[in-house]
């Protein structure tokens, strides 16, 4: 399943209907929820019902729908996707399917732009992650990127079979020979990892061993991957893959929550102080328009409508006559949407934050400020 590139969603993001409405659909198609394929075809119908309303008898609107819905009533390969996101302009000829392999909000949007933050939360969460698993013997490597298996090491060191075989007086005290080979093998694990980190990077890395070796195997890793240890996840060096790739993804869920905790105590230290921080959707609009946003943070699920200038492009929560240049404003049915399309085709950085109260009191959408 390939990753979806930057570039791609903001190309994407540039996207205007000039002639006809954009049609996104997101739609969940996780086989854990929807067993049956007719599961996923009743909620799909249920979906497009609804859409068709907001379409009001467009005629490429209508078409992208039907489009949608062929696609899906075709069948998918649910056996990684569990996500889908689709976008259409049949007037403009545009078509973008993105199988994900992560579960999202079933919604379809007709707006004058894709609604993508739905795809740039999951390009925020798809930092590769590695998880290196060892007991005292044997050692597994696993790099995940977006639930996917992009990278897989195994490696083997042997007790010397003597140790099995003799008998106890036989062997005498071999405790200080045993141990010295578990510390040969877990530097060998360490070395394997720093290996594979440089032929595929990534991000983070979480250790799954028994804690008697747990702290030596960290000791072990070179200083750079000690500074992407993440955690660590309790699955054997057994486990099988789906096992390993479940704990991969739960990790990287709470890898995503700390980073997202922090930015968003970023973005209230610089309120607090009135200092390159913004909150509330009416001061982050004015900060677009005014090209001073770095990043801006919204919370999962925030939409409001609005109004948007076509004279000169700024938006407002109120409308109908434009507070900058006196034109009359065009309504826009969700103007967060469109303030995030506005944000990656500027090039800032954008943080859809899951669950976080803080951004929640803080009025769901905030930005830190270049000025």
């Amino acid at each position: 399943m390939p990753v979806i590139a930057a570039e791609v969603l903001r190309r994407l993001a540039s996207f205007r209907g000039e002639e006809a409405p954009v049609t996104t659909c997101y739609l969940d198609v996780d086989g854990r929820r929807y067993l049956r394929h007719q599961d996923l075809e009743h909620e799909l119908s249920v979906l497009l019902r609804g859409a068709r309303t907001k379409a009001n008898g467009h005629d490429s609107v209508t078409r992208d729908l039907h489009r949608i819905e062929e696609y899906v009533k075709a069948g998918l390969d649910r056996s990684h996707t569990r996500g889908l996101a689709i976008f259409s302009c049949t007037a403009h000829e545009l078509w973008e399917v993105f199988p994900l392999p992560v579960p999202v909000q079933s919604r379809v949007v007709i707006n004058s732009v894709p609604a993508v933050s739905q795809l740039e939360a999951v390009l925020e969460e798809s930092e590769a992650l590695a998880v290196l698993l060892s007991d005292k013997r044997r050692a597994r490597l696993f790099v995940f990127e977006l639930g996917e298996l992009v990278e897989h090491s195994e490696l083997f060191d042997d007790l010397p079979r003597e140790y099995d075989t003799r008998g106890e007086r036989d062997q005498g005290d071999v405790t200080n020979h045993v141990d010295a080979l578990v510390h040969h093998h877990l530097h060998h694990a360490a070395d394997t990892a720093w290996r594979a980190s440089q032929q595929v990077p990534f991000a983070h890395l979480a250790i799954g061993a028994p804690d008697e070796i747990a702290s030596e195997l960290e000791s072990l890793l070179h200083p750079y991957l000690r500074g992407r240890l993440c955690g660590r996840v309790h699955v054997q060096v057994n486990a099988s893959v789906d096992d390993i790739r479940g704990a991969a993804v739960e990790m990287e869920r709470r890898v995503e929550r700390r980073k997202e905790a922090d930015i968003v105590q970023r973005l209230r230290d610089a309120v607090a102080t009135g200092r390159r921080g913004v909150a509330g959707l009416s001061p982050v609009l004015e900060a677009l328009a005014d090209h001073r946003v770095e990043r801006l943070l919204v919370s999962q699920g925030y939409h409001e409508a609005g109004w948007r200038c076509h004279a000169c492009g700024a938006m407002f929560v109120v409308g109908r006559k434009c507070g900058r240049c006196e034109e009359p404003m065009v309504g826009l049915e969700d103007v967060v949407e469109e303030a995030i399309e506005d944000a990656l085709t500027k090039s800032c950085r954008v943080e859809i934050c899951i669950g976080n109260a803080d951004l929640d009191v803080l009025g769901r959408i905030g930005a830190l400020l270049r000025y």
